[in-house]
């Protein structure tokens, strides 16, 4: 039995030390064979979420884990200037349909942005939906509204406790009046209008079985057309394949409203397959267009029937271009916007002109090109940092775009197309000085010789003395690109004379798809190389030294930092894996989990089996090491990487560590993967996260203002 511990045991002595107590947790003898090999698996009954005994081990480790937070003098002061510095007003960029501009605002603590809508954009703007208003907790969220063509109507996603389930809403924008329509059961899904406004094509699976929502596998994902006014049940079903269960199916509809685009993706794979259906055509059939799958295609655009694709075919690091669907030969094929030095990552058309953006070395650029192809200007940013937005129709005279960076929260501006001038629009207001902190790059070389960039800000004129403590933070998968962003978490650790640093590992998209496939399955442990090899880098340079240094990292970025902690445990002074994929021969056998396989590969595999085997954080722990201090985070409601990989983690650390050193797991409730997340929480989670660290890399609780 899991063993309730009061507040009055949490502590024992040892020495001097004070030791941690922690629950006993229950072993089986769960025995799988992969391949030959038997593989123990004592802690799988954690996998169950909804049994009694699991629900009784959360409550006890959360008992050991904020008995153990309360004490930290850091705490307090931490949290205190965290919702200071939370407490500002933030924008997102606008964006229109018909005659209409839609944006979110925060006042500054409310748990969730407010949606509001305006005719003209100096004009006050008028509320459109306050997801607020949905639960006292703030835990029900929503996303971007999106509204029809003409603006007069928006269907939008709402979540509950962070789940990825969403539950489609509709509203009238006008009278602000909620319509009955409601689709549930939609995951990964898009909404996408017809061009009268009189319906939207969305994707979703079959209801999970009763009890079963948070880890049931998603498979055989289906596309439905929705009538305003009819009940789900009266949906078409327009598109489905019976024969692939793991298809991902997504929808979209051209802005002349002729074609339906079916994205076709394969779990998390970067390649894709592309199918249309002319809309204009009656009961006409889904063409197949690009059904290799040998390559990404991102829909840009289209000028009647003439597609214009962001593919990496033949392109690693992107190029656009035009596919004639009459004559959709490749030799037929246009290239109108060429491969480049930078990494080609998002491209619309905007204004006439194909708006494409890039990364040169993890910093956004963004250049215009004509419709033909040919290259017109590069627009000004005002900085190093990451811009987005850059949205619009064809027609559109501007365009607005959000510009931030470590130490600009998210400027919005708008881009006229005429004079070719950006325009402030909003510009948040913080408590600090954003002047004294300076952001530079710097390249660390990894165990094989690659060099890979990293972004490290400090206050200014910050000398290397050997002892300043390092938080760093990456994440080296998926081929998603960490560029510099804003964080109030970050700028407290910045204002306690911390170094904060980001390094672009392998496994990201920074450097196109050859640097996505250097850190995937036989190859991911160069990730974990790069990783080792950043933090290493403070020490030759004489920044800090071993010990001084925190690593953090959340969903495969968690995974990164427990592979690093079982594989360096000498090096860091605290770890902070989040909601982390920690057991690599399981994850495919929970929800979304079979997705991820194109990155790790699969435990059914016998090659890849080893290779997962190898760095697995779950089966790499080992009895009598001293491992760093560690605060594992997650939540009750993950339905994308389940708690159960943290449980069991947290519950196999505690049993093989050896030392004083705190080895705890926090466990939100009524929360997520992340997304959507109440502000009210995110400020307890990242304060724990950071008065942890402070404690254990000897920060004074003087140092925080």
């Amino acid at each position: 039995m899991i063993r309730i511990l009061s507040l009055a045991v949490l502590l024992s002595m040892t020495g001097t030390q004070a030791q941690t107590v922690y629950p006993a947790t229950r072993k089986s003898d769960t025995v799988d064979t992969y391949h030959g090999t038997a593989v123990p698996d004592p802690y799988r009954w954690l996998e169950d979420d909804n049994s009694a005994e699991t629900k009784e081990w959360v409550t006890s480790q959360n008992g050991v884990t904020f008995g153990y937070l309360d004490q930290i003098p850091q705490r307090k002061p931490i949290r205190d200037r965290m919702t200071a510095l939370f407490n500002f007003e933030r924008y997102s960029a606008p964006y229109r349909a018909g005659e209409r501009y839609f944006f979110s605002r925060n006042n500054g603590l409310q748990n969730q942005n407010v949606w509001y809508t305006a005719s003209n954009l100096d004009a006050e703007p008028v509320l459109l939906v306050d997801p607020n208003t949905f639960s006292p907790d703030g835990t029900v969220s929503m996303g971007a509204p999106n509204p029809s063509d003409d603006g007069r109507t928006v269907a939008y996603q709402v979540s509950k406790s962070g789940s990825d389930w969403q539950e489609i809403r509709v509203r009238d924008v006008a009278s602000g009046k909620e319509l009955p329509d409601r689709i549930e059961w939609v995951k990964f899904s898009g909404i996408a209008w017809l061009k009268d406004g009189s319906g939207f094509f969305y994707s979703r699976y079959d209801a999970p079985k009763a009890g079963a929502a948070l880890t049931q596998v998603n498979e055989y994902q289906k596309v439905y057309l929705h009538r305003l006014g009819q009940a789900q049940s009266e949906d078409t079903l327009v598109y489905e394949r019976k024969d692939q269960p793991k298809w991902g199916l997504g929808a979209g509809v051209t802005e002349d409203g002729r074609y339906l685009i079916l994205n076709v993706s394969q779990g998390t794979d970067t390649r894709n397959r592309v199918f249309f259906k002319d809309l204009a055509t009656p009961d006409s059939k889904v063409v197949e267009l690009l059904n290799d799958f040998d390559a990404s295609y991102n829909f840009v655009g289209n000028d009647g029937p003439v597609f214009l694709f962001l593919t990496d075919l033949s392109a690693p690091r992107g190029r656009v271009v035009a596919i004639d669907t009459r004559k959709p030969a490749r030799a037929e094929w246009k290239e109108l916007v060429a491969q480049s030095e930078a990494t080609l990552t998002g491209a619309n058309v905007v204004g006439e002109r194909l708006v494409c953006e890039y990364l040169k070395d993890a910093r956004s650029q963004v250049r215009l090109h004509r419709l033909d192809g040919s290259f017109e200007k590069e627009i000004g940013l005002p900085g190093i940092g990451s811009a987005g937005g850059f949205g619009g129709k064809r027609s559109e005279k501007e365009t607005f775009y959000s510009f931030t960076s470590f130490t600009v929260p998210g400027r919005v501006y708008r881009y006229d197309f005429a004079t070719g001038t950006s325009t402030l629009w909003r510009q948040p207001k913080v408590g600090f000085d954003p002047d004294a902190f300076e952001t530079r790059q710097v390249w660390v070389t990894s165990k094989d010789g690659t060099k890979l960039p990293m972004f490290i800000t400090h206050r200014k004129g910050l000398k290397p003395d050997g002892n300043t403590p390092v938080l760093l933070y990456a994440y080296g998968g998926f081929n998603i690109s960490l560029t510099p962003s804003f964080s109030v978490a970050n700028l407290v650790w910045l204002e306690m004379g911390g170094i904060y640093a980001v390094p672009n590992l392998r496994g990201g998209g920074e450097y196109g798809e050859e640097w996505h496939k250097a850190g995937t399955k036989l190859r991911k442990q160069n990730v974990f190389d790069d990783f080792i090899a950043s933090a290493e880098w403070f020490i030759a340079n004489g920044y800090t030294r071993k010990g001084r240094i925190a690593i953090q990292g959340g969903s495969n970025g968690g995974l990164l930092v427990g592979a690093c902690l079982t594989q360096r445990p000498d090096l860091y002074g605290a770890c902070l894996p989040a909601v982390g994929v920690m057991d690599m021969l399981r994850f495919h056998k929970f929800t979304i989990g079979w997705a991820w396989t194109s990155d790790y590969g699969s435990s059914e595999n016998p090659e890849e089996f080893k290779a997962l085997l190898a760095y697995s954080p779950l089966h790499n722990l080992k009895p009598g090491v001293s491992y760093p201090p560690t605060l594992v985070t997650t939540a009750d409601h993950d339905d994308r990487v389940v708690p159960a990989h943290s449980f069991k983690f947290a519950a196999r650390l505690q049993e093989v560590h050896q030392g004083p050193n705190p080895v705890l797991i926090r466990i939100e409730s009524k929360a997520g993967h992340g997304a959507g997340k109440p502000v009210s929480k995110q400020i307890e989670e990242r304060a724990d996260q950071l008065a942890f660290v402070a404690k254990q890399l000897g920060m004074s609780a003087a140092a925080v203002r």
